[in-house]
């Protein structure tokens, strides 16, 4: 029998301090050390899904690891919005150049707008509607 109240309490105590492929690779080994039904078990006590487990058990076996640093494969993740939408920046750039602060010769920016405005701002210029990222994905 699987102690899933167990497994809890050893991914509790280090949950806060893993990134995602950590999360993913300790649940990996959590479940590879309990056996048959450990992915179950494993993803009742943590509530990740069994497919982030399995993903995790195929990263341990592969003999490539990441290079340092590294949480995701190159190409992973979201564009940068830059790259999604060419005008962004140059849009940016001219609602916040009426209002920096600052020397005009270094190369930081302050402006008094804050980003919900900025935001209002590039969405009635005609840019893209400005939405949080982890909705844009």
């Amino acid at each position: 029998m699987i102690d899933v109240a167990l497994i809890r309490a050893r991914f509790a105590a280090v949950l806060f301090e893993l990134d995602e492929r950590e999360r993913r690779l300790l649940a990996a080994a959590e479940a590879r050390a309990a056996g048959y039904g450990g992915i179950a078990a494993v993803s009742e006590a943590t509530g990740l899904a069994a497919s982030t487990i399995g993903r995790g058990l195929r990263e341990l076996d592969e003999a490539a690891l990441l290079a340092p640093g590294r949480v995701r494969r190159p190409g992973g993740g979201c564009k940068p919005r830059t790259e999604t939408d060419p005008t962004l920046l140059a849009d940016l750039l001219t609602l916040v150049e009426p209002d920096e602060r600052g020397d005009p010769m270094s190369p930081l920016r302050w402006t008094c707008k804050s980003l919900r405005h900025l935001a209002a701002a590039l969405t009635g210029v005609g840019t893209k509607s400005v939405i949080p990222w982890w909705a844009s994905c």
